[in-house]
């Protein structure tokens, strides 16, 4: 029984925050994914880990993706795309790749919890996941676990858009998949 309670709090504070999200971030992000060069992700933690959730199907989608920190990572550049997943948008480590990205003219989007931050500030796309009281402490769901999971949705719903709006076929995906696991 406390299991599937749960589970029910849990997607329902995910919808919750869905519900809140604007609805036009589908587009907007798609556009600057289609604009930039290549396109490199980065986050702290288990946002580190969504962003590697959308690396690998931004790649799937035949998109030039790196990850940040990955000893193969080839050096930012104008004309390319950073995004940043932090839910404070004040992770040190992350304002200095911005900083970074930012002093080769390459494009910064921030998805996060709450849209005024450092990085924020420095963004030319700020993606705020639901709104600034969305993230009140929910027992059960500590220590950014609903900015994490919400996050996570949201970006396999990005994906979901834009494999449609591209018409890009499920075998198409599969043949740039890893083969080598």
């Amino acid at each position: 029984m406390w299991q599937q309670e749960n589970q029910r709090l849990i997607i329902s504070k995910i919808s919750e925050i869905l519900d809140a999200t604007e609805e036009t971030y589908a587009e907007e992000m798609t556009a600057m994914f289609d604009g930039a060069k290549r396109i490199f992700i980065s986050g702290a933690g288990r946002s580190k880990l969504v962003g590697n959730f959308l690396g690998m199907r931004l790649m799937h989608s035949g998109y030039d993706v790196s990850m940040v920190g990955e000893i193969v990572t080839p050096s930012i550049k104008n004309g390319d795309l950073l995004i940043i997943i932090s839910g404070s948008g004040e992770t040190e480590q992350l304002i200095a790749f911005t900083n970074k990205a930012k002093s080769v003219g390459a494009k910064i989007v921030l998805i996060c919890s709450k849209s005024k931050s450092t990085i924020g500030d420095m963004a030319d796309g700020v993606f705020q996941i639901g709104k600034n009281d969305s993230y009140a402490t929910v027992k059960g769901m500590p220590m950014g676990t609903v900015f994490e999971l919400s996050t996570l949705c949201f970006l396999e719903s990005v994906v979901s858009h834009l494999i449609w709006e591209k018409e890009i076929p499920e075998e198409k995906m599969r043949e740039r998949h890893a083969n080598m696991e």
